[in-house]
């Protein structure tokens, strides 16, 4: 089977930063109230010029810059999005056509948070089977702009921001194990109606507040714990691995509890944790691209790591990819003779 390498990462915060001081103005909270119950301290919010393709874009800019290569070598672009900047064309086609990539196919993946997750399992697969050599996969959200900013139970929450890779066909590295979940049954526990909804009797759509994130707190921090842990025993699994075997967990940055709670059920180390929600808030599926760029230029990514992501979102949709790091697809050498044997 074709390996994949991480040619290059990248990603981009808006520059306009949101303190909890700030929130206490807007609704009734409090600094500590914030911090006790999320971790977070700040988010980066949108310009109004500012929308997710034109935060994917520096993003993805970014990441072929680290990649070295020019966008016209990218053969196709998936993006992960929640708030695209429109209908359609989909975000990754105006990615497309900002970077000049004009060889590049392009679509979107909406799943929430766990957009950037799905879409990193189908670029894997593309690559596995030949089918493409270069693939560039952003995750991106501007959810400030679908936020009830007198809400304090989710504008507290999230932030806006991408994150951009680069994957690239190699002898080694990528995806290890992965799965795919979903139950729309739990729908109503995190969700936002949108323009093509049904109407009522006279004709109307949604309400406004109902075309806002909407969400079940206690709910979803259950199904946060229990489902992003089981995902990655299964991921995990599907490796033929065991958790020990599992050098860094990448988790969704929706709140530090519920990665404090994947990373105890996991009975893993927090320093084996990426964490970043302190900083961003959740950026939705902006989070584990953001994470992991930031680590790689922070040197906590070593060559050929076993990397375990996992996030859950609205719909609701979860997942895990165990994931083998490699930026330059060489296998290391003292891994190198098991996995050789293990891929024949």
């Amino acid at each position: 089977m074709i390996g994949t390498r991480i040619a290059g990462l990248g990603h981009y915060l808006p520059e306009r930063v949101v303190t909890n001081f700030e929130l206490e103005k807007l609704v009734a909270t409090s600094d500590q109230w914030i911090r006790d119950r999320t971790g977070i301290v700040e988010r980066h919010v949108a310009a109004p010029h500012e929308t997710s393709s034109s935060l994917a874009l520096n993003a993805a800019r970014m990441a072929l810059e680290d990649a070295r290569i020019n966008p016209e070598e990218i053969e196709l672009i998936i993006v992960g999005t929640t708030t695209p900047d429109g209908m359609f064309p989909a975000t990754a086609s105006l990615v497309q056509d900002g970077l000049g990539a004009a060889h590049a196919g392009a679509y979107d993946v909406n799943a929430a948070c766990m957009g950037f997750l799905s879409a990193l399992s189908a670029a894997t697969q593309y690559i596995a089977t030949g089918a493409y050599k270069r693939i560039l996969v952003c995750g991106t959200e501007v959810l400030s702009r679908i936020l009830n900013w007198e809400d304090r139970g989710t504008c507290v929450l999230f932030g806006d921001g991408a994150g951009a890779v680069v994957l690239e066909a190699a002898e080694f590295g990528g995806s290890l194990g992965f799965v795919l979940h979903s139950d729309g049954s739990k729908k109503l526990a995190l969700y936002a109606e949108g323009p093509c909804g049904p109407l009522d009797a006279d004709g109307k759509g949604a309400p406004p507040h109902l075309c806002m994130i909407n969400m079940d707190g206690p709910a979803m921090f259950k199904l946060a714990v229990q489902s992003m842990s089981a995902a990655v025993r299964e991921a995990t699994a599907k490796a033929g691995l065991t958790l020990d075997d599992i050098d860094v967990l990448v988790p969704h940055q929706a709140n530090m509890r519920i990665i404090q709670g994947v990373a105890k059920s996991l009975d893993m180390p927090m320093e084996k944790s990426l964490v970043t929600v302190h900083k961003y808030g959740n950026t939705s599926s902006a989070t584990i691209p953001i994470a992991l760029s930031e680590a790689a230029r922070e040197g906590r990514l070593e060559e050929g790591a076993r990397l375990a992501l996992c996030s859950i979102g609205g719909g609701l949709s979860w997942g895990a990819m165990i994931l083998e790091y490699s930026r330059t697809g060489v296998a290391p050498a003292a891994r190198s003779g098991a996995l050789v044997e293990a891929r024949a």
